[in-house]
């Protein structure tokens, strides 16, 4: 069976039109699937659309969060309550069409564990375009993830990969790197990106920004290096420069040092220090979070499905 998950969050405007293609594109491969759908706390007729879906589409099934916990855990979610032998993961927008859908099943079964997607041509708008280059250059610069140009949020996983996934516990979940990360054969397929079917990304530059902040601190200690070396630096040439001073004074030119340099030096290295502090602060926070072991999500309410085992 082919289960495909799509987490929600304000999505009333796609919602019927995502299951109508999915169902059509589904039914005429003739295979055997579910649909998981799983809303991450949305307050508008999201779930209330879905339900009147699961009336006419016995294959839908519906998962609700009890409260807005981000897309890294309603995709955990969708995961751990998806039963097929095969787990497509895709966004409700449309941006990456349903009808790919058999391209992505066809890759996975050559014998590949996790099947990616790279768009061929981006449908956003210009300033968004500019937003994801500028984020998936900051990501694959500072976490050192193999990250492709272009990836689109449809994928495929077997079972195994998916059983391995759900094995990772962190709270901080960057589920790109997650992906990555648990290994296995991997392949990737180009599929035409679309513009959004119906109202507005909520994955703007501000999340955006979130994100890359997350990922960088979940998979790599480089600001934590590029604060020692920064430091080191800086007292390097702070002594270089004290040296050339007294020098100066003492066989050159007996000058009056002024305090505007002074107070310049002072709040350069008081800013200096509370970005250092801010860094590690940053980590520190991310333990915290950590050794709560907190669940990765909270349901409120299941339909048209058993509880997982």
């Amino acid at each position: 069976m082919i289960s495909i998950v799509a987490p929600t969050y304000f999505d009333e405007e796609c919602i019927a039109e995502l299951l109508s293609r999915i169902t059509t594109v589904m039914e005429a491969t003739g295979e055997e699937y579910e649909v998981v759908i799983v809303d991450d706390g949305s307050e508008d007729r999201t779930v209330a659309l879905v339900l009147e879906e699961i009336r006419r589409r016995p294959r839908v099934r519906l998962v609700e969060l009890g409260h807005n916990q981000g897309k890294a855990a309603a995709l955990t979610a969708g995961a751990t309550y998806a039963k097929g032998d095969l787990v497509l993961f895709m966004d409700p927008d449309l941006q990456d069409p349903p009808e790919s859908i058999p391209d992505l099943v066809a890759k996975a079964r050559e014998g590949f564990d996790l099947v990616l997607t790279i768009r061929e041509a981006k449908a956003d708008g210009l300033l968004n375009r500019i937003t994801s280059s500028v984020f998936w250059w900051f990501l694959r610069r500072f976490t050192g993830l193999p990250l492709p140009e272009g990836l689109g949020t449809m994928r495929i996983a077997t079972r195994e990969f998916v059983d391995r996934f759900l094995q990772y516990r962190e709270a901080n979940r960057f589920i790109e790197g997650l992906f990555l990360h648990v290994g296995l054969r991997r392949a990737i397929v180009k599929v035409p990106h679309h513009a959004r079917y119906a109202g507005r990304t909520k994955f703007d530059f501000k999340r955006k920004l979130a994100l890359a902040i997350d990922a960088t601190v979940s998979f790599s200690d480089a600001p934590l290096k590029a604060a020692v070396h920064w430091g080191v630096a800086l007292t390097a040439m702070a002594l270089l420069l004290a040296v050339g001073i007294i020098t100066t004074r003492v066989l050159f030119v007996n000058f009056q040092l002024g305090w505007p340099s002074l107070i310049t030096a002072i709040l350069f290295g008081f800013g200096l220090n509370l970005l250092f502090l801010g860094i590690l602060g940053v980590y520190i926070g991310k333990i915290y979070g950590e050794v709560k072991q907190r669940p990765l999500f909270a349901v409120r309410q299941v339909h048209n499905m058993d509880l997982p085992a």
